[in-house]
This record gives C-alpha cells, structure tokens and sequence, in this order.
C-alpha cells in the first residue's frame, strides 16, 4: 500500500482546543487565511497568535467533516499587532495578562516581542510594570523563545515534537547547550533516543568517533541494548569487543571508557568466579537488593506452623480427593518454610496444591494476598482459586514520580499489609519488579512462588524464576506427575512429550489436540484464516473474538504477526458501510477489532460498568474497540468490565490482537490456540517456546505447516541464554576465584 504524501498548511493559530503538557499532544485552530483547520497530534509549547506550518494529512468523517493529522510542524513567533495581542494574551508568557498584553501593542506594535526581548526596560514606560517585573517578563519571554528555538533546532537532527518535550523537561533552557556538547546525553534516562540517532547528531557537530563521550556511550548503549534481550550484565571479556565493534574504534579506547564509566559509577563492575561482570546501576541495585532480601529471609524465616499434615487429612476428608505425594510435600514445605517455589507443567496439580496452601493459611488466621504479573494471569489465578487476585503492579499501587518514572507507593516505608503472598506466574517476573515485590513485603512475611521452569522467561531483564532455583537455596518443589482427569488431554501429555524432548503424537486425532500438515507460507496463512474465519466458529462455536488465539514465534515474516493480523482483520471484521477506522503509524484500527495493549501504562484510566474508576492498563491487556469518535481522534476500548478511552496520543499503545507473539501469550490462557510452524529466524526455533505456545491452550490446539519444523524446534533444547547476577549473589559466589 502507498505511503501517502504528506499536505503542509501555514496560518496562525485562533485556538487551543486541547493540550496535554506531559506529552505534547495538542489540538488547535488554525487560521489558513482562507478557512480554520481543525489540527491534532504533537505539538508541543504551540500558543494562540504563533505562526505556525504543519505537515500532515485529511481524515474524514462522515459526521464533522474534515480534520487534519499533524505528523510534524514548525512554529514562529507572531508578526502583526492582532497576533501579538493574541500571543500575549493568551497566557503564553507568564506575568503577561490580557489587560497588560493590550497596554504592551499599544505602546509598542509589532516591536512589542522585540522590545520586551532586547529592551525590556522601555516596557517600564507602561503603567503598573516596575523595573523588576520588567526583567521578569523578559526572562520569560526568552524562555518560551528558547523552547520555541530549541524545537526548530532539534527538529533538524531528526529530533520528533514528542521527543523534544521530553528534552525539554530533562534539561530545560540549556536543552541545545547539553546536546551540542554531549549529543550522546540524549541516549539516556527516559529520552528515548537511540544510540544511532544520537551518533548522526554527534557527527553533523565533528565529534571525532574516538571522542571519549561517544565511546562512554557506546558502552552504555550495548550494555542496555542488552538488557532488552533479558540480560541483567555482560561479561567485560564479551561488552567491550562487541562495543569497540560497533563504534569502530580500537579495544584500547574501549577499555578506557569502560573505566572512566566505572569511575564515576555510570556502569557497576562485579567479579564472579574470577570473570568481571559489567552491569548498569539500576539493574545491579536490583539484583542486590533481591538477594540480600532473600538471603535475610532465608536465615529469618516465617513462624513454621505445627500439623500440616492433620490439616491436609482433614481437606482431603472434605474434599474427598488423596493429595500425591509432592503435593503434600510442596504443602508440608509452604507452611514450614517462610518461603517456597512450586513448579511445575500442565496437569500436574499446582492449582490444586496452592489452594489447599492458601485455605490452611487463612484457617490459621492469615492474611493471604495474590498476584501475578499480568491482568489475565490474575484474573486466571482468581478464577481457580475462588479467591481474589491483584496484577503486582495494582498491588503494590503504581503511581509516576517526578521524572516521569513508574514507581511505587508500597514500599520498605509503605509495607504491604500481609502475612503471606502467593505470586503466579513468577517466570513472567523480571529483576525490577521482583525487587519491587521484595520492597514491599513485611518482616516475617510467607512467599510462595508459583512458576513452570519450562516456560520462556520475563520479557524485562532478568531470569528470576531460572536463578532462584539454581541457586539450590531457595525451597524448592518441582510437581511432576500427570494426574489421570489430565492424561485424558493430548494437549497435557503432548506438552510433556515437548519439554522432555520427544515428538507429541500428531497422528491421533481427538478432540483438543490438531496437527495439520501444509506447505508454504500462504497456504499456511490462508489455512489460518480459513480456521478462525469458518471452521472453528461451525464446528466448536467459538467465537473468533473471544475464544480463538493466533500464536506466532515472531513478528516479521510471512507467517509474522503483523501481516497475520492485516490478513485476519480483513477476514474477520472487513471495512463497512458505517463501520468507522482510523489509522495511525500506518495501522488502521477498525470499530469491532480485537486490540491489545502493548506497553505498561501507569495513568490511563478507565471506568467500570458501575461506574468506579481507575488507572493503570498494561502490557497483554486484550479487549474489543467499540466505537471511534475521529472529531476527538479518540477509541473506546471494551477490557472485559473496563471501559477505556484512547486519545490520539495513545494509539501507539495500541495494536490488533487476532494473532500476537508467543512472548506476548505469557501467563494467558486462550480456549483455542491456532500456531502456525513456519522457518522463522534460527533463535525463535526452540523447544521452550514450542512449549510455552502449546500450553496457552485451554481446549483446543491446532499446529499447522511442517512436522519438520516441529522436530527441529523440539531438538533445539538451548534455553535462552541470559547473563544475570542474582543466583551468584544468593549463594555468595562473589571474588573467589571459583
């Protein structure tokens, strides 16, 4: 599909509709001359009066007509006496109201912004402004002209109007002063600017390549590029050629940076086993601090509690069930240890050994509180403990600090008020949150952690789960037999077959578990389409909407998610007479799609069917657009009993979800999974994310495309290797030349 060319319109802007100072989303007025436009998108410290030019293009809507997307514009200070009143007017320099703004132009004209810029004291001649308030008002002026300025100039490195507000607000005035002196400060903190967009920058200044800022950054780039792929450190044997590789420099100059940043504490350097690990502060404070807490309440442990096993007689009595032995063992363990972490696949009665640890505890007079990373992981954990569930960021009640940052409101001064939590899905956990969790917890506090160790880790840094079991310190109950009401599922027995190496029967045909052979990447895709379209909905009445999950290894390709959702949206929810879109980043979101938010966000708010309000939408959450208004550029977004409302600064948030990654299906569960086996790249075709698809898989599972593929995924047993600090840490194994 072409790109459309982008449309430019001058004027001066008549109004402010709408601004949003924390990310510079604006709607204004703009008078062309010869009509007044309606604009939306980013445009940040844009004031009625400006000049401004704005790139973009015409969105129609069938009810109001015309409006126009801005992609980029530019602004300029108003020339004539009727835009400099309006400017000044309008609050855009403070200290100046309108009854001063009309003394201003009429005294001066359209040198008034000249005058209060270069000769401010001739503004003394106005009745009511002092010397003093002079000077404030030229400082002002110059502040407002200097954000003005800085966006001109940033916008020449390629700098977008969304992220020069958040220049702004890090550095202030002397924005342009600290870029032209150190481009590489951009690549930093919550900016957002990669590395190689701040080295383009560097080089239109002549900074020299070997430039020790550049090198320092470079670093400092790779190490956090890094922890993107999940690593918490890197060793300095394989950072510091991979960094001196991509700058292009010598390892010598390397080597140097890497000290000055030691030096000043940019990086952290921690030996293990006599190999230096390099690690960003935040990500080592993390780990730290996780093991030193747990090491604490390894050697401070929960009060045991006496006659677990009376107890578990008595539920077993109640209940008329016999709990295997690991499960007693995993009960046994949970009440007399202050912690624990219970593992293990599908079928093999976690659910049911954690609900007889969560009854006996609050039988006991507990407080038990649960959580898990995710909305529907939570919502999951609700549902089969009969007991209420919380995401780990709403329990521990998320809210922004100053810079923008999400933070925590429970913390070491604001402890949770439990005597025992449960986390779920502990291998979706990454270092930070499991930090925050660990903060938040009060002495004495019982910790069961639930997890399959099978299953890929975090998607945030860190490999929580993989190190507290390997550092055979923490309690551990690995659950391993099948229970007979799951032998029943080929979907259970296959995906132990998968985890242990072996190829799941594909030759039996029942009634959850589907293998269909195909050939090629569209008549795999249209296969797909065919299944969620028709055959599923006629022969098992699931709905395409609510029950059916298209997984995929990865995002690009073919058989990716992103062309797997432009194919499904088109066969499941088409364009209408009626049916209303709107596009943005060159996706189109259509009133009836299947959405799903794809970024944590702290503050987005939300309404219940009762009415009660809310905040906080993350990352996985799935629900149905309902209805778009393209007047206010807004969607309304069903998340099962929430009600949220994007504005169009928030559409990136957003994508459809008839087909998502297998990444992105942790710690939901789906009554139909649909997997399409295609050569995707080589570090996708593994066995641990064969299996973590698999068992997303409630009712019904359909492998589709090429057995060959299944057996190369299955034989490829190499976990993804991540570099992390935490198991060392809890065992001590520190500086010993081990």
């Amino acid at each position: 599909m072409p790109e459309k060319s982008l449309i430019e319109l001058t004027g001066s802007v008549e109004n402010v509709v709408f601004k949003n100072e924390q990310n510079g989303y604006t709607v204004i007025e703009i008078n062309t001359g010869s009509e007044l436009v309606t604009a939306v998108g980013v445009m940040p410290f844009v004031n009625v009066g400006e000049k401004v030019r704005v790139a973009g293009t015409w969105v129609n809507n069938p009810n109001y007509g015309e409006q126009f997307q801005a992609e980029a514009f530019e602004q300029a200070e108003p020339e004539t006496s009727a835009d400099i009143l309006k400017y000044l007017s309008s609050g855009a320099v403070k200290g100046i109201g309108p009854g001063t703004a009309k003394k201003i132009v009429a005294s001066f004209g359209e040198n008034s912004l000249k005058i209060m810029e270069k000769e401010p004291m001739r503004l003394c001649s106005i009745k009511g402004i002092t010397e003093d308030k002079a000077l404030k008002i030229s400082a002002e002026f110059r502040r407002v002209g200097g954000m003005r300025q800085m966006m001109l100039s940033l916008s020449r490195y390629g700098i977008l109007p969304s992220e020069a507000v958040r220049i702004w607000r890090a550095f202030g005035p002397s924005s342009l002063e600290h870029i032209r002196e150190d481009p590489y400060c951009l690549c930093g903190g919550s900016l957002g600017i990669g590395f190689g967009r701040a080295d383009k920058i560097a080089a239109s200044l002549d900074l020299s390549p070997d430039d020790i800022c550049r090198v320092r950054a470079g670093i400092v780039y790779v190490l956090r590029h890094n922890a993107g792929n999940g690593h918490t450190c890197l060793p300095a044997d394989k950072l510091l050629p991979a960094a001196a590789r991509m700058l292009k420099v010598d390892e010598g100059t390397a080597v140097s940076a890497l000290e000055s940043l030691k030096s000043d504490s940019s990086v952290v350097s921690k030996a293990f086993c006599g190999r230096d690990f390099i690690f960003t502060p935040d990500l080592y404070r993390s780990e730290v601090y996780s093991s030193g807490r747990l090491k604490m309440m390894l050697h401070y442990p929960a009060p045991s509690i006496a006659g677990a096993g009376d107890m578990i007689a008595d539920i077993e009595k109640q209940l008329g069930i016999t709990y295997a032995e690991g499960q007693k063992f995993a009960i046994e363990e949970a009440l007399s240890k202050g912690m624990l972490i219970l593992t293990g696949g599908p079928g093999t009665g976690k659910t049911t050994t954690l609900k007889a640890i969560i009854n006996i505890l609050e039988a006991e007079g507990q407080k038990v509180m649960l959580a898990a990373p995710t909305g529907r992981a939570a919502k999951r954990m609700a549902e089969l403990t009969g007991k209420k569930a919380k995401t780990i960021h709403r329990l521990l009640q998320v809210e922004w600090d100053a810079s923008d940052t999400p933070a925590f409101a429970k913390n070491e001064k604001n402890l949770l008020k439990c005597d025992a939590l449960i986390i779920d899905e502990l291998s979706m956990v990454d270092a930070g949150l499991f930090e925050a969790v660990l903060r938040a917890l009060p002495l004495g506090c019982r910790l069961v952690m639930v997890g399959d160790c099978n299953q890929l880790p975090s998607v945030g840094p860190g490999n929580v789960l993989g190190d507290l079991i390997n550092s055979g310190l923490v309690p551990t109950v690995q659950l391993s037999r099948i229970f007979r009401q799951s032998m029943s599922s080929l979907i259970v027995t296959n995906a132990h077959k998968i985890v242990s190496g072996q190829m799941p029967d594909i030759t039996t045909h029942t009634s959850d578990f589907f293998f269909l052979p195909c050939s090629g990447s569209q008549k795999i895709a249209d296969a797909v389409s065919d299944l969620c379209s028709r055959r599923l909905p006629k022969s098992y009445g699931f709905s395409p909407f609510a029950d059916i999950q298209v997984l995929s290894p990865g995002r690009k390709g073919p058989l990716g998610v992103k062309e797997l959702n432009a194919m499904l949206q088109q066969a499941l929810n088409p364009p209408s007479h009626g049916k209303k879109q709107i596009s943005c980043n060159g996706a189109i979101f259509r009133e009836g799609d299947k959405v799903m938010q794809i970024k944590n966000d702290y503050d987005m708010q939300w309404v219940l069917g009762d009415g009660t309000c809310g905040e906080g939408v993350f990352n996985g959450d799935m629900g149905i657009l309902t209805s778009i208004n393209k007047r206010a550029s807004t969607l309304t977004v069903q998340m099962d009993n929430r009600t949220v409302e994007y504005t169009g600064d928030k559409l990136q948030e957003l994508e459809t979800a008839y087909a998502m990654t297998v990444h992105k299906s942790q710690g939901n569960e789906f009554p139909a999974v649909i997997m399409p086996l295609y050569r995707f790249a080589p570090q996708l075709m593994y066995r641990n994310l064969l299996y973590t698809a698999v068992t997303r898989a409630k009712s019904l599972l359909i492998l589709i495309g090429s057995s060959q593929v299944l057996r190369i995924m299955i034989a490829n047993d190499k976990k993804t290797k991540r570099y992390t600090g935490l198991c060392r840490l809890i065992t001590g194994e520190v500086d010993d030349g081990c």
